[in-house]
């Protein structure tokens, strides 16, 4: 039955396009054994900053932390309130609880499934002190619209953009639109180091100042021994620092490359009962999820499994009905929990093959006829 395999991300060949300058990267850092912080270090800060349009860039350890330590720069903690969307990866709102603080979940717009300036509406209490938009699949919610509910309100606007490394929506790059963006770069991102590792963006100094404090165990600035904060361990290093500037080169590419594939999925679906998530207007998404919509989603899992084709749920439960978060259900949400049972993540990644996602085209219409007519014979 498989003609052809199909992977669901090939990392293998995004490694082999830097190796040669991770390699050569890697070598000169040997020859320093500057291996925390360093030159390596400001250089990949300084270039993300640049990319994300904001003044400062710090690195930290992973994507959880960079939410984490944003909120408690910020002076989010015990008693406060932070309003998540519940259809994102369980660290958005794991981060809050880290913090100190408690999560308040919200629905979603039913076309993108993003959060929307309704969903923090309806989610708002008098303890509510940020709002986290997640960039969810690689697009960005409307940090516009989201900017100025935030004003309103008088809370802090934070972008979850782990998903949305290059993204950009009415002129505004992922990360620049609040107070912070955070970003993972887990090997599997749009950009990904070959290991842990994140960064907070943003364009007030202050907030960076406090930031880059938390992440190393409190330190004021040059005072090795002065420590005035409760701080953590949280630093980027220079390992990953080396593999990151190297991959950036090639982000813009690999993220045209990505929507290019999607635009494909996108054509051979229409007028079909499979349904890619909708782009919002003055969107550009970098797609680091290809998400469709689909009846009958196990069956539809197994027929592209028997065809080669790699798939993935992101994701199979919302956050508010995991066991850590239900006693923080306090309502259902109806757009959330539907699209959980139909949502499907499809081959994607820069070096797929054109005849790789012809042959996921070509499958997903027989799969589309097999749902009309109950036939798996004409798959």
């Amino acid at each position: 039955m498989v003609t052809m395999r199909v992977p669901f991300l090939d990392l293998p060949s995004m490694t082999a396009e830097v190796r040669s300058e991770v390699t050569a990267g890697w070598a000169d850092l040997l020859d320093t054994s500057r291996f925390v912080g360093g030159v390596a270090v400001d250089r990949f800060e300084a270039q993300w900053a640049a990319y994300c349009q904001t003044s400062e860039a710090v690195g930290v350890a992973n994507g959880t932390d960079a939410i984490q330590l944003t909120l408690r720069a910020l002076g989010i903690g015990a008693g406060d309130e932070v309003i998540v969307p519940a259809n994102s990866f369980v660290a958005t709102a794991a981060a809050v609880v880290l913090a100190g603080a408690r999560p308040r979940f919200a629905d979603v717009e039913p076309e993108t499934l993003l959060l929307d300036v309704d969903g923090v509406a309806s989610a708002m209490t008098t303890r509510t002190r940020a709002v986290i938009a997640v960039h969810l699949y690689g697009q960005m919610a409307d940090v516009g619209a989201l900017g100025e509910a935030a004003d309103r309100y008088g809370i802090a606007l934070i972008e979850d953009a782990a998903q949305a490394h290059g993204a950009r929506r009415s002129g505004r790059r992922a990360g620049a639109g609040g107070r912070a963006g955070c970003f993972s770069f887990y090997p599997g991102k749009n950009l990904g180091a070959f290991g842990d590792a994140g960064a907070v963006v943003t364009s007030d100094p202050a907030l960076a100042t406090r930031v880059r404090a938390l992440r190393d165990h409190g330190r004021r600035d040059g005072g090795h021994y002065d420590h005035c904060y409760l701080g953590t361990n949280s630093r980027l290093d220079a390992v990953q620092a080396i593999v990151l500037s190297a991959k950036l080169r090639h982000l813009d590419r690999w993220n045209a490359a990505r929507r290019a594939i999607v635009d494909r999925y996108r054509d051979a679906l229409t007028g079909t009962s499979i349904a890619l998530v909708a782009e919002a207007a003055g969107a550009y998404g970098v797609h680091h999820l290809a998400v469709v919509r689909v009846p009958q989603r196990a069956q539809v899992r197994h027929l592209l499994a028997e065809r080669g084709i790699e798939t993935g749920v992101h994701y199979p439960t919302p956050i508010h009905l995991l066991a850590p978060f239900r006693d923080l259900a306090d309502r259902p949400l109806p757009v959330t929990e539907s699209a959980a049972q139909e949502i499907l993540s499809l081959p994607i990644s820069p070096h797929l093959r054109p005849e790789q996602v012809e042959h996921v085209c070509r499958t997903l219409a027989g799969i589309d006829q097999w749902l009309h007519q109950g036939q798996a014979s004409r798959v």
